[in-house]
């Protein structure tokens, strides 16, 4: 969608740490890195960065972010506008356990959430929070793609792989939760939630020093394997309302994706996220304009007037063939 902008030809020079990403075949340069959590990751892009000299850094991956975000002084010294946060605000957004602390005095609603430390506590809490007469759900506070999230529910079997599988379908009784956490040593760190059934939303934003610049509300629908399928926008002030709050609690910058069931705040990834594209209102590339300085006040209002609620949007899976 950037190539699509309508208004200068972008030149892109992707990165990935596999030879395959299938990114690479709509970027118009490429070169392997290490993983994000590598110790050579830092040095290995910012030698990508000296040799490409782009004009601006855009990061997509999760585990990704927070090396970007260390290394950020660096790398806009080689002239790169660097599109990620403060690694401090990254960090408690990676960590659903610090963002929902750090968001406890803001008027944002939050499920009610416990931290067990013990497999007692985890039992009790459950029942603290209304199991068996509610379904409690728990995850662990670090993790992507609704990995290790399971619902907790009366009269549910379990089906293994308690803390590894990803997906969010898991519905297990408190007896099988018990008995799948029971051989932990130590207890695992984990959030035990109230449930909350209610549709799914994303505010996806682009923030200036915690401040909402541009930003689209949508649904989060058809989840498989905790990635949804289908989206739609929708006008939702007071998601954007509550988003504000969140911005500027954590003190984000650059793109943000902030998710919603309900009203109620489930969590925070500060990168870019599943846009829905409309040929008048490109986020990315507003947000590349924003960062060199050539969209201002007035540019920025007119461009959150184009956003339409009637945007639909389908992912699907395609396939790639090439010869080595």
């Amino acid at each position: 969608m950037l190539k699509t902008n309508g208004e200068r030809e972008i030149v892109i020079h992707g990165v990935d740490m596999r030879p395959q990403a299938v990114g690479r075949f709509l970027c118009d340069g490429f070169g392997l890195v290490p993983a994000g959590a590598s110790a050579e990751y830092a040095q290995v892009l910012a030698d990508v960065v000296e040799r490409e000299r782009p004009h601006v850094l855009f990061v997509q991956s999760s585990s990704e972010v927070g090396a970007v975000a260390r290394s950020r002084a660096a790398l806009a010294e080689l002239g790169a506008a660097v599109l990620v946060a403060d690694p401090e605000a990254i960090e408690l957004c990676d960590d659903k356990a610090l963002m929902h602390a750090a968001c406890s005095d803001i008027p944002v609603l939050q499920p009610r959430l416990l931290l067990p430390a013990t497999l007692d506590d985890f039992v009790a809490g459950a029942h603290e929070l209304g199991y068996p007469g509610v379904p409690v759900c728990f995850k662990p506070p670090v993790a992507k793609g609704s990995r290790g999230f399971h619902v907790v529910a009366a009269g549910s079997p379990d089906d293994g792989g308690l803390l590894e599988r990803r997906g969010g379908t898991s519905v297990l009784t408190l007896e099988d939760a018990v008995n799948g956490l029971r051989d932990a040593d130590p207890f695992p760190r984990l959030l035990l939630m109230e449930y909350v059934d209610a549709p799914e939303f994303v505010v996806d934003a682009l923030v200036d020093d915690g401040e909402l610049v541009l930003f689209q509300a949508k649904t989060r629908e058809a989840v498989k394997a905790g990635l949804a399928m289908s989206f739609r926008t929708v006008d939702k002030p007071a998601l954007v309302t509550a988003s504000r709050h969140i911005c500027r609690r954590l003190g984000l910058d650059q793109f943000v994706s902030i998710q919603f069931m309900g009203e109620h705040l489930i969590e925070v990834n500060p990168r870019v996220s599943t846009f829905i594209y409309q040929d008048d209102f490109n986020l990315p590339y507003l947000g590349i304009k924003y960062a060199l300085g050539e969209l201002d006040a007035a540019g920025v209002a007119l461009a959150q007037t184009r956003v339409r609620t009637s945007r639909r949007s389908v992912r699907y899976y395609d396939q790639v063939f090439w010869d080595e």
